[in-house]
């Protein structure tokens, strides 16, 4: 009896036991926790001890009532756990593969240890890809949890989230539109604006066929203006006569 305890408790010092461990939304002021296709998780930092660290960790992304009847013994990529599949026949999917490389114990401060389910668009549709990390298929809930597999099959898990509720996108026909006043100043602003370009423009019409044209009294084309005749006179120097020769 006391071989299962000493094990247990070799595993808490070398990690947390994934038994005890739950994944769930990351805690951290990150924008966009949660959208209409993805969702960001913590990274499960010392959660697996050191004895798996050749093993495989990933992802199990299910439908409430598909944990229930999870087999974890499906090995990873297989029909039942495609995710081009869910959740249609395939209650579940498995994404996310990486090693305990990738999931350094402990972690370094300021580092950002999250996962994105869902970013991939890439392979959304590509079966030669079943392992996808594609976008939701809908806003759940989903519950997910994390299955370490090694060459002999599942070797350690952890427990299932909670359920886990994605945004949802406002249908078009439901966005509140402009009320009734703002809509009439727009409609008198516009009225105005195209009455006072129309003036503009016929202005601007009218002035081009008075230059054109003698419509408006001014002649199109300049007339020969009058020669000009200056006459030029030589002014004769007048003498003084003194008043003896009177």
């Amino acid at each position: 009896t006391m071989l299962p305890l000493l094990l247990l408790l070799l595993e808490a010092a070398r990690g947390q036991d994934p038994r005890l461990y739950a994944p769930a939304l990351s805690n951290l002021s990150l924008g966009g926790l949660t959208t209409a296709s993805t969702f960001v998780l913590d990274q499960p930092r010392c959660v697996f001890p050191d004895l798996l660290s050749d093993a495989v960790i990933w992802l199990v992304v299910a439908v409430p009532q598909g944990v229930p009847s999870f087999n974890s013994t499906l090995k990873p990529g297989s029909p039942g756990r495609a995710y081009q599949l869910f959740p249609g026949s395939a209650s579940a999917y498995m994404t996310l593969n990486t090693t305990l490389l990738n999931y350094p114990c402990p972690k370094a401060d300021g580092e950002i240890a999250v996962l994105r389910v869902g970013s991939e668009t890439v392979c959304q549709r590509d079966y030669t890809r079943p392992t996808c990390n594609g976008p939701l298929p809908g806003p759940g809930p989903y519950r997910v949890r994390f299955v370490a597999w090694d060459d002999s099959g599942p070797v350690a898990e952890t427990k299932w989230s909670e359920p886990i509720t994605l945004k949802t996108a406002t249908p078009w026909n439901n966005i509140p539109r402009t009320d009734r006043g703002h809509s009439a100043a727009m409609i008198a602003l516009t009225s105005i604006l195209t009455i006072l370009f129309a003036a503009l423009l016929a202005g601007l019409v009218a002035m081009l066929v008075c230059w054109g044209s003698d419509a408006c009294g001014v002649s199109g084309t300049f007339s020969k203006p009058e020669a000009v005749t200056v006459q030029r006179y030589n002014t004769h120097h007048v003498y003084d006569h003194p008043r003896d020769r009177l």
